[in-house]
């Protein structure tokens, strides 16, 4: 029976055009993609060897003619497993989940992932920063054989693949796959005697070094930014290393606060300068004093937020332009009988006049006090002395004749 596992991939037939196979790769790689759908990275790297196969008329004919056995040159088509699929995953394709068997390596070694703490100075200003990394490399002294050449043979107990399956039957027709470690090469699909062990690595054919790396963060940069160094991380034979991604931490500043390109900043006034004008004086991210200047008359009031064009965050890529820094302002008023009575009848003539009152007459019209709030101690006065004289009057109600307080 003919083999149409990766056309059952891509979704087509296996009398597809080239245009339809094209068309259905890049519906579902839109749809896989790492990006897009992170838990389906597996997926997307059999759609992506489905596809390369299939789109290519050489690769294509022979998988039609000899299955997967023949691009692993099990079959007339004379590709080596090596030449292929190394090429594509570093790797044989059905070690990543098709479970068909195969290689037990990856296309590419896992990303390392370092948190940078950085202040909103540093983001400002742009900064270089010196990172110690510990990472894993390729011996060099066994070149990552992990011994003297030729000393390292595949294991024949897995026959390489660092796994041994075994069936059992849990009834008729049904058979249960497991698939453990191997345990004469410890999953590692290779044997070496331990007098030919490379004395450096001790055959694990990696050793482990300290790289010094150079982060340059850019001026703008945002809080939670990636950096890459490709190809930087850990080191395995065979294996394509991943990234060292870099990802800022911001501090908390004591004064401004970032929003995108702008920044953000509190300033409390005196009552005067509210009302009389004021110049205040900012220390900026990178050590400028911004006077800042605002023209008596034009009031102040509590919760008001003013703007300074250009003086926020330096825009990413593009550090000669700037967004906004804003002030929200805060009005801090006198203590109380900070000026005596004739200083205030010449305050309460420059001021706005106050707003007329008519003054109710009769009966019901009675002037009460005004006290500080205190929402622990109820108002209560009177009408608790009330109720406690009514409390003690029903007490002697329902007590009844005869009937005393007992005393001790």
């Amino acid at each position: 029976m003919a083999d149409t596992k990766l056309y059952d991939l891509l979704g087509v037939t296996r009398h597809a055009s080239d245009t339809e196979i094209k068309k259905a790769y890049r519906k579902l790689a839109k749809e896989f993609h790492p990006d897009k759908n992170p838990t389906e990275g597996e997926k997307f790297k059999e759609i992506s060897f489905a596809y390369e196969v299939l789109s290519d008329p050489k690769k294509r004919e022979i998988y039609d003619r000899s299955g997967i056995k023949g691009l692993q040159g099990g079959g007339d088509g004379g590709m080596a497993a090596d030449d292929l699929f190394s090429h594509l995953f570093g790797g044989g394709l059905f070690g990543m989940g098709m479970g068909m068997g195969g290689s037990r390596r990856r296309k590419r070694g896992e990303d390392t992932v370092y948190p940078l703490k950085v202040t909103l100075e540093d983001l400002y200003n742009g900064k270089t920063s010196k990172l110690n990394l510990n990472k894993t490399v390729i011996c060099k002294t066994c070149d990552g054989l992990g011994g003297k050449p030729g000393a390292v043979n595949r294991c024949t107990a897995c026959q390489g693949r660092g796994v041994k399956v075994t069936y059992r039957q849990l009834g008729p027709g049904m058979v249960q796959h497991i698939q453990s470690a191997c345990q004469d090469c410890n999953g590692e699909g290779e044997v070496l005697n331990e007098r030919d062990r490379c004395k450096v690595c001790k055959g694990k054919k990696i050793v482990h070094e300290t790289k010094r790396l150079e982060v340059h963060v850019d001026k703008g940069m945002n809080d939670g930014q990636k950096i890459y160094f490709r190809g930087d991380g850990n080191q395995q034979p065979g294996v394509e290393p991943g990234d060292v991604i870099i990802v800022l931490q911001q501090l908390p500043h004591e004064i401004f606060q970032r929003d995108g390109d702008d920044l953000y900043m509190t300033h409390s006034l005196q009552l005067v300068e509210a009302l009389c004008g004021f110049m205040i004086v900012v220390k900026h991210l990178d050590g400028r004093d911004l006077v800042i200047r605002h023209p008596p008359g034009e009031v102040i009031q509590p919760g008001t937020v003013k703007g300074v064009p250009f003086e926020g965050m330096p825009i990413y890529k593009n550090p000669f332009e700037r967004g906004a820094l804003y002030i929200k302002f805060s009005v801090t008023f006198p203590e109380n009988h900070f000026a005596d009575a004739p200083s205030l009848k010449v305050l309460e003539r420059l001021l706005p006049p106050r707003p007329s009152t008519d003054l109710p007459t009769g009966e019901n019209v009675e002037e009460v006090d005004l006290h500080e709030y205190d929402p622990d101690s109820a108002y209560r006065g009177a009408s608790s002395s009330r109720t406690e004289a009514y409390d003690s009057e029903d007490e002697d109600r329902y007590r009844g004749p005869g009937v005393q307080c007992a005393h001790q």
